[in-house]
């Protein structure tokens, strides 16, 4: 009820007006309630996220086909109502927030990047790598034009990321 009501508020006011305050009157709670469970506005997004993302369906047999899936199920995700302009809006605090970063890098990065590294057994620095890539292209798009990015652009972005991890190109 809460991450309906927050990712609501968010699609509906945009992130910076999307106060607790008002969070917390659309879920119908008091946000004594929401201070409870999260201490900040950002802890909030971050569950938020976790939640509407779920786990990452990583779908191929192949490396081409893992990332081709990953690509387009974060592109997909970032384009629901609400969870980009949640995902850029805490990003964007977590640049001069040390305290967000660290849980958006722990709670909601960490997960999806040990998902990948497992699955394509590459090191760190390079899931790390793709996620920067794909996911700030993402973004930036995002900010850029208040949309998602299209479906044709997300299959050149995929056409385009994947030679660099799947023939191995670039530093590893």
């Amino acid at each position: 009820m809460v991450f309906a009501a927050t990712l609501s508020t968010v699609h509906e006011l945009g992130y910076a007006r999307a106060t607790v305050d008002r969070i917390a009157a659309a879920a119908g709670v008091a946000k004594t309630t929401i201070y409870r469970r999260w201490p900040s506005k950002g802890a909030l997004i971050v569950d938020c996220l976790l939640d509407a993302f779920g786990p990452m369906p990583l779908e191929g047999a192949s490396r081409a086909e893992l990332m081709s899936s990953a690509i387009r199920w974060i592109a997909a995700k970032i384009g629901e109502p609400g969870v980009g302009d949640a995902f850029a809006g805490v990003f964007s605090d977590a640049v001069s927030d040390p305290a967000l970063r660290e849980v958006l890098s722990a709670r909601l990065q960490d997960p999806y990047r040990l998902a990948l590294q497992d699955a394509l057994g590459e090191p760190e620095n390079r899931v790390l790598f793709f996620i920067d890539v794909v996911v700030g292209t993402l973004l930036h798009r995002m900010g850029m034009t208040g949309e998602p990015m299209v479906d044709a652009d997300v299959a050149t972005l995929t056409e385009m990321v994947l030679p660099h991890f799947t023939e191995g190109a670039g530093p590893t």
